[in-house]
């Protein structure tokens, strides 16, 4: 974490230092998903295997969540990845909708909602609320650095879908950014400004 919030952290290493607490944080995300039997023929015999039970959809909120998207689906390769444009109105620091595009049937998935920052919360409550309008009904957020305020706005907007942070930093600036942080999550991965 000090490496990814280090200022003089190049694009390259941040995408890599994102990808792998992003794996890390996907771990925990994902201990206790279901598995059900499967028969697997090995060159000796016939045995069987574990595989998950659940369909998973990985959805990065635009942009700076698809910097995750990559690391997760090293672990889960079966996945299915769908996208949520959302970008936080600087003035009013309120999400503003743009993108929607999810794996379906909907309902026959489980949902991992991607966003590297938990700032004001509000993307990610609109992230989450988009989700179940369009009728999912299990849906977890990973995220890598946030804000006590955005942690307690998203649970009291979504008391049901469990949120996993590897940081939870001291509080938010006046411009609605993480204090310490890592600066824009999107910039950073992307070599923009």
């Amino acid at each position: 974490m000090a490496l990814l919030r280090a200022v003089e952290t190049s694009s390259r290493d941040f995408k890599q230092l994102v990808g792998e607490i992003a794996a890390l944080m996907t771990y925990e995300a994902t201990r206790d998903l279901p598995t059900i039997p499967i028969e697997v023929t090995t060159p000796l015999e016939t045995m069987t295997g574990a595989t998950l039970a659940d369909k998973i959809a990985l959805v990065p909120i635009l942009r700076a969540g698809l910097g995750m998207v990559e690391a997760v689906v090293q672990l889960i390769p079966n996945a299915r990845v769908g996208h949520i444009g959302l970008y936080r109105d600087h003035e009013t620091l309120n999400p503003v909708s743009y993108y929607f595009k999810v794996p379906t049937p909907v309902a026959e998935h489980r949902f991992f909602l991607l966003d590297p920052m938990l700032a004001t919360g509000g993307s990610a409550v609109e992230a989450a609320a988009e989700l179940k309008r369009a009728g999912a009904t299990d849906i977890a957020l990973i995220s890598l650095v946030a804000a006590p305020i955005g942690v307690e706005t998203f649970t009291a907007a979504h008391p049901d879908v469990p949120v996993y942070v590897a940081a939870l930093d001291r509080e938010l600036n006046d411009n609605g950014y993480i204090l310490p942080g890592l600066g824009d999550a999107g910039d950073r991965l992307f070599g923009t400004r």
